[in-house]
């Protein structure tokens, strides 16, 4: 029996059920009325190889890729962007015809949820906790506009290693710590824009934040990449310090859409999918 659909997309991750890409990416291919369905796959880091395997049998077109995969479905592919390639990170698979091609829309999706909310980072001075797949694609796009861009994350060495691969890449000089003592407080102290690349305070460890109002302070840019919920810990924090509050539900969004134009190379409909997303998430 058929099910009347033409193409299968779909994400894949571990944990993946919490995800509201499949009601972003369907409201999207419902309102452009395209024959697609998008699909959530739990697929455990050791069943990597076969979901690839499995994607090329099964001709799916694209798949999302979310934690923890972003960096270990490289070895799995045949081609890499240029973004993807520098990065060294994907997010957004295309299938063509059996020759699976990875790109990275992580960092293209924070950029314009900054400047949607009229935050240009040109010239800024950026904190960037994370030094995971979607912390690499921020401070790789981030860094060539950014006045300085200073990496923290718990395990140093990941730190010093992403900013290594920037410096070599970008040619400009990326500073990095350990996240440990009074780092953070010394950090904040001059920062413009402060971006929080972990999961940290996600769903359902809602009460956790990386920093409290404290150690925010007034005029600044606060930016959380987690998305559930909306308004995480670390954004009460700053809005309660005076600072300028920014979700993640808007870089999801612009991520979201840049994949959906390499999958399909039709203009996406950017607010039908935020909206979807905020349903997904609130209820609303």
């Amino acid at each position: 029996m058929s099910i009347g659909v033409s193409d299968i997309y779909g994400v894949i991750g571990d944990p993946i059920e919490h995800s509201p890409s499949p009601r972003m990416h369907n409201a999207a291919f419902k309102k452009l009325g395209l024959n697609c369905v998008y699909l959530p796959f739990r697929v455990a880091p050791q069943d990597l190889k076969s979901a690839m395997t499995g994607m090329r049998a099964l001709n799916i077109r694209g798949f999302n890729v979310t934690t923890p995969h972003k960096t270990a479905v490289i070895r799995f592919l045949d081609e890499l962007d240029e973004a993807a390639q520098e990065i060294g990170a994907v997010n957004t698979i295309l299938n063509d015809e059996g020759r699976l091609i990875g790109y990275n829309t992580d960092g293209l999706g924070a950029a314009r949820a900054l400047e949607e909310q009229h935050q240009d980072p040109s010239n800024k001075r950026i904190v960037l906790i994370g030094a995971g797949g979607a912390a690499r694609a921020i401070a790789f796009t981030l860094a060539r506009r950014a006045g300085s861009v200073l990496i923290l994350n718990r395990t140093e060495h990941r730190a010093l290693k992403l900013a290594k691969d920037i410096e070599q890449r970008v040619g400009k000089k990326i500073l990095a710590r350990s996240l440990v003592g009074n780092s953070l407080l010394e950090a904040l102290q001059g920062a413009d824009i402060l971006i929080n690349a972990t999961l940290v305070g996600m769903y359902p460890r809602t009460e956790q934040t990386v920093a409290t109002r404290k150690l925010l302070h007034s005029g600044m840019v606060v930016f959380d990449i987690v998305y559930n919920p909306v308004k995480t810990q670390l954004l009460r924090e700053a809005e309660a310090a005076g600072a300028k509050a920014i979700t993640g539900v808007g870089m999801l969004v612009h991520q979201g859409a840049e994949a959906f134009k390499i999958w399909t190379n039709h203009s996406p409909p950017v607010e039908v999918m935020r909206r979807a997303v905020i349903k997904e998430l609130t209820g609303r």
